[in-house]
């Protein structure tokens, strides 16, 4: 099934209008910013947390400016937030291309990101519309409050899948979240109806970030991101987190120490995805998916439209189902 053809049909003119506006607005004459701004419109990505805004929109109203403006503003903070990961995380690869701090530097990369954030607060304010600058204002907190907390999380000994639900409630969940209030509020939705849509796109969020770290388990130039990644930035995900509390190995567990502390090698990584694998980790992991998914199918059932149940059904099914 073509998923993305089936969730862009009914937004298809919507979004794009939003693709020339997101392009419009990294456009900048000529000179290096231009350039490394060319670079990230190059990368383009299938834009599913703004068709997300937009989807949302179109259930509780018309899609306007107010709600393109809102749209871009996401957008532009989620790249501008991606561009920064890439120097924190010292990543020399985005969706399979060279990072902005690999093509040019560090300090490119820093001031780029902060052009691209100071552009999300322009046309986030010109929505006009106090509520929605304030949803994007604490989203770009609560994200690069959700990245210190990865960050202290590596030294952290506890190999906790709690901890591991707030890091991602706070790195990617909440952004989708914002995804679906944004629609809502642009349209003048009632609160107990932007709650709702707030839940679903907080599910979302969780079984996408589950469904990215499952990746990390599984050898896929189509993915961009090599085997093993998270581990070499000290990161531990749900499938070898539930494994290592689920099946007590002191020799496995040397090695998870070894992952925060940073001095873990290919070799033993291998170990450890071996172990998650092995013993139901990606199963586990899948099980998990499982469970917000039905809470998702709830929503669409009880809240969407019938125009746009395929859409919203094809949105959740790729999220759950997709290989990059």
């Amino acid at each position: 099934m073509d998923y993305l053809s089936t969730i862009r049909k009914p937004i298809e003119g919507e979004m794009n209008n939003f693709i020339e506006l997101f392009k419009q607005s990294l456009s900048q004459g000529d000179g290096m910013l231009e350039s490394v701004l060319s670079h990230i419109r190059q990368r383009g990505g299938k834009r599913m947390r703004p068709m997300l805004i937009l989807l949302t929109a179109k259930n509780y109203g018309d899609v306007s400016d107010v709600t393109q403006n809102a749209a871009l503003g996401l957008e532009l903070l989620h790249t501008a937030s991606l561009v920064h990961d890439d120097v924190v995380d010292e990543s020399d690869q985005r969706r399979g291309q060279p990072s902005v701090n690999a093509s040019y530097n560090n300090k490119v990369a820093v001031l780029v990101g902060d052009y691209i954030l100071s552009t999300a607060l322009l046309r986030v304010a010109l929505s006009d519309n106090h509520e929605i600058v304030q949803e994007l204002a604490e989203l770009g907190r609560t994200l690069a409050a959700g990245e210190i907390l990865q960050l202290s999380n590596i030294s952290n000994q506890e190999i906790s899948e709690d901890v591991y639900y707030q890091v991602i409630n706070k790195k990617t969940a909440v952004l989708f979240e914002a995804c679906c209030k944004l629609g809502a509020i642009s349209v003048g939705a009632p609160c107990d109806v932007i709650e709702k849509a707030a839940k679903f796109g907080h599910n979302i969020g969780m079984i996408f970030q589950i469904r990215d770290d499952i990746f990390d388990y599984y050898d896929s130039a189509e993915i961009g991101k090599p085997t093993g990644n998270d581990m070499l930035e000290g990161k531990l995900t749900l499938p070898i987190i539930y494994t290592l509390n689920q099946y007590k190995n002191d020799a496995v567990l040397n090695l998870a120490k070894k992952v925060k502390a940073g001095t873990i090698n290919q070799d033993e990584i291998a170990v450890l995805i071996e172990f998650a694998k092995q013993y139901g980790g990606i199963k586990y992991a899948e099980k998990k998916m499982e469970e917000f998914a039905k809470e998702c199918q709830s929503f669409i059932d009880e809240c969407v439209k019938p125009e746009l149940k395929d859409s919203f059904k094809a949105y959740l099914d790729y999220v759950i189902q997709r290989n990059k």
